[in-house]
């Protein structure tokens, strides 16, 4: 991960979406953080985080850590996270020295950091990362919502039991139907991991004979997670159920599919969508709720037959 901008993935789709200049005006936020200022403020508030890495089999996981404001603490170029993913995740003991991505996010203010960069501690309490990426996305696509943990499942509670399946089942697949959020881990065999939030209207997610796809709405153009696609398979997804608490882990593999634009079937009117095929899945629950109130992002697309 010593490289700065762009890597050949994510220049090859910026190329192909014929949004290369677009994308060059923000090569910029590529370059190595300091963690101090707003960031460092906005770290500091949340109480939510999703981190995408290995198993200690080398499987590609996503991961939801739940903590009280100031778990997330920055210092000069790194985030000490005092959480771990509990006994029963995936990513419990996962092992330190790999790249991993760290996303957090206020779906009340429509805002989310991305920070990625090397695992340097990882113990049942505590994960520390060496920054090699932090910046900001925009808005688009965030449903505004009010979380809070309930009170008959709090974090400082029993554990949740994990239920560990490979792939072909359809226990989790309305919860995935329904979803207006997700969030995708992707990778790159030399320039690190990446986890990215995904939203749209109920039902802009579609599970067909087993593969889950969306439409890839139009972003920022950096094409992160697109870019690590395209140079490695890998990835990994969490559903949440903000509602019940349902908490859905996959992992597997993803592709692009590149179409005409207002092809029949959903593309979101960009002429891309991903197909991901799951070969593991884990379910359990999270305490975070929303109360059933929940403010649709004004840039969803309407969703197409």
């Amino acid at each position: 991960m010593n490289s700065i901008g762009f890597h050949e993935g994510e220049r090859a789709v910026q190329r192909r979406a014929g949004l290369e200049e677009e994308a060059a005006r923000l090569e910029g936020m590529l370059l190595p953080p300091r963690l101090d200022g707003g960031i460092t403020r906005f770290l500091a508030q949340r109480d939510l985080a999703v981190v995408t890495a290995r198993d200690i089999t080398g499987r590609l996981w996503t991961s939801v850590l739940e903590g009280t404001p100031g778990f997330l603490e920055a210092q000069g170029s790194t985030l000490t996270v005092h959480a771990a993913p509990p006994s029963g995740d995936p990513l419990h003991d996962m092992p330190a020295g790999q790249s991993v991505g760290l996303l957090t996010i206020d779906f009340a203010i429509r805002r989310r950091v991305r920070l990625n960069g090397i695992l340097t501690v990882s113990d049942a309490h505590t994960l520390q990362i060496d920054a090699d990426q932090a910046f900001g996305n925009c808005p688009s696509y965030i449903q505004q919502r009010r979380l809070a943990p309930d009170a008959a499942n709090d974090i400082s509670g029993p554990e949740p039991e994990r239920e560990a399946t490979t792939a072909g089942g359809t226990a989790y697949e309305d919860i995935i139907r329904k979803a207006d959020t997700f969030f995708l881990g992707t990778t790159h065999p030399a320039r690190g991991t990446d986890t990215s939030h995904k939203g749209g209207n109920p039902g802009f997610v579609r599970v067909e004979d087993g593969v889950i796809w969306w439409p890839d709405y139009a972003g920022n153009n950096l094409f992160n997670s697109l870019g690590n696609v395209d140079v490695d398979p890998a990835a990994a997804l969490v559903f949440i159920d903000f509602t019940s608490g349902s908490l859905i882990q996959l992992s597997g593999t993803a592709e692009l599919e590149w179409v005409t634009p207002g092809s029949p079937s959903d593309d979101g009117g960009t002429g891309r969508r991903v197909r991901f095929h799951p070969q593991q899945v884990r379910t359990s629950s999270t305490s975070l709720r929303d109360g059933g109130t929940v403010s649709p992002s004004p840039h969803n697309p309407p969703l197409a037959a």
